[in-house]
């Protein structure tokens, strides 16, 4: 079997998105003659740990782990909360940050390029040269973010000629954090260079989205394959659904994650609907932001809240299937538009009915139209907004609310891992 080398932060323990989508190649790509091996920070600071998700890591499994060091003395300036909030990606909009928020973010963006796992990549190089002598490894695989990683691969490719496959589990100078990070025009200067250097020297490059290659493809051209995150659920009994109309959310809420459209849209309904008052519930699973929270009080929907914080992944998927409609919200911006959330394709295996909103264009709202699983929504469709949950509300009265999908097979974590493995056995 081809062995192949995958560098990563995110694995489990760590809980979030981001560990889904290589624990899950991982675990079908020796159903096709490649030999996984793992290399993950010995001590890292996760945001979010999912101890359950240590079961699906196969125990005949090689990982290897080396000591990180990561700048967190900033850290002392803040609450634990903030801390946590930050890390997740919880970034309060620039009115609302104090001036010790500001300063961290300044020296995050600035001091530590391209981000503050850097100092891992020296000591990586140097242990993962040895290892893939000694034990004849010649592809390895960078996934990103944290992006520092892919340098890693850069110089490993550089000093032994390795075969090096990119993955851009979100994009790099174009994901909208970036802006909230109070980039110097020298340090973007620098984030740009660092990323062409990857994407010119990669000998492949896979990403999520074809937005995203589309993008990537006025940067480079080293070949560039679209694959998307997938589902991998375990086969249970059906589960009851929600007594209430729920509406819920998986995932983190952030401050510019804040629908407006769509509270305002629910509180006129409870207006105009009085017979929804009784029935409505908002379930939100994942971090949620104060500035959400402030404005479903504003708008008179706070006491419809249920906020359940951050779950274990299965917990998450039984989520998904017993509310009565998903809800997928995505930045307005079009820097948003390539963004395909990993929640998205177990939403579509779920079984209800999803409500998208997002930036005109956005690669997710074709998706939903091809599997016929939902609606998507503009931020500027209000009326559109209430007329399509107000009959999904007629249809749950009747017991008649759900969806079927169709042709999502190809979305299935094991068919994805077929397209990775006959990608890395042609290099």
């Amino acid at each position: 079997m081809k062995k192949v080398l995958i560098v990563t932060y995110y694995f489990p323990p760590a809980g979030g998105p981001g560990v889904q989508r290589w624990l899950k190649f991982i675990k079908y790509l020796p159903d096709f003659q490649l030999d996984p091996i793992v290399y993950i920070p010995q001590n890292p600071t996760y945001p979010i740990v999912d101890e359950g998700l240590l079961s699906e890591v196969s125990t005949s499994l090689t990982i290897l782990k080396q000591p990180i060091w990561e700048p967190y003395g900033l850290a002392s300036l803040f609450s634990k909360k903030k801390i946590k909030n930050i890390s997740a990606g919880i970034i309060p909009t620039l009115h609302k940050q104090s001036w010790k928020e500001r300063l961290a973010l300044f020296v995050r963006g600035n001091l530590f390029i391209p981000d503050a796992r850097v100092f891992w990549v020296k000591p990586s190089v140097a242990f993962l040269r040895e290892y893939c002598q000694t034990n004849q490894i010649d592809t390895i695989i960078t996934t990103g973010p944290p992006h520092s990683l892919h340098l890693i691969g850069l110089a490993l490719q550089k000093q032994m000629g390795i075969k090096w496959v990119a993955d851009f589990r979100d994009p790099w100078t174009t994901i909208g954090y970036h802006k909230a990070l109070k980039l110097l025009p020298w340090a973007k200067r620098k984030h740009k260079r660092l990323e062409q250097l990857v994407l010119q020297a990669a000998d492949a490059i896979i990403v999520t989205s074809a937005t995203t290659k589309t993008e990537f493809e006025t940067l480079t051209s080293r070949p560039i394959e679209v694959i998307t995150n997938g589902y991998d659920i375990a086969t249970e009994p059906s589960l009851q659904l929600d007594a209430k109309f729920s509406l819920a959310h998986i995932g983190s809420l952030l401050s510019a994650r804040n629908p407006i459209v769509l509270w305002e849209a629910l509180a006129e309904l409870l207006q105009e609907v009085p017979e929804l008052a009784s029935h409505l519930q908002l379930n939100f699973i994942g971090t949620t932001s104060q500035e959400v929270k402030d404005t479903l009080k504003k708008r008179g929907l706070l006491s419809y809240v249920h906020d359940y914080g951050y779950v274990a992944h299965l917990d998450a998927v039984r989520f998904q299937k017993q509310s009565q409609i998903l809800l997928l919200l995505e930045i307005d911006s079009p820097a948003t538009k390539l963004i395909l959330p990993g929640k998205l394709f177990e939403y579509l295996v779920s079984g209800r009915p999803i409500l998208a909103m997002g930036p005109e264009g956005s690669d997710f709202a074709s998706i939903i139209s091809e599997t016929q699983t939902g609606a998507f929504f503009r931020y500027s469709e209000k009326e559109e907004v209430k007329a399509y949950i107000l009959s999904c509300f007629t249809a749950f009265l009747a017991g008649t609310l759900k969806v079927s999908a169709h042709g999502i097979e190809k979305y299935a974590r094991k068919n994805l891992t077929e397209q990775l493995a006959r990608l890395l056995t042609k290099l």
